[in-house]
């Protein structure tokens, strides 16, 4: 869709018409602001569906390995001693 220099001239009248001299740069400047802060929400919800998955990407290739606790040996002889008691009770 094309547009030529009468079309265009066309629209910069009714707009003249419509919001007066004084309110045509505002209008500008209120419609570049609306621009620059869609593009910027646009910008941010791509980021956050990039780190999501790549957040999802850890969690498929990195599935969680099972926790390993130091534990003296005293304590696990302890934990066997008592472990067999229970069983025979």
């Amino acid at each position: 869709m094309n547009f030529g220099t009468t079309e265009i001239i066309l629209v910069v009248a009714v707009l003249f018409l419509l919001f007066g001299a004084s309110r045509l740069p505002q209008l500008a400047k209120s419609l570049g602001q609306t621009r620059k802060a869609f593009k910027e929400g646009m910008r941010e919800a791509e980021e956050e569906e990039k780190a999501e998955e790549e957040k999802r990407h850890q969690i498929a290739s990195n599935p969680a390995s099972p926790q390993i606790n130091a534990v003296t040996d005293d304590a696990l002889v302890e934990e066997m001693r008592r472990r067999a008691e229970a069983k025979q009770s």
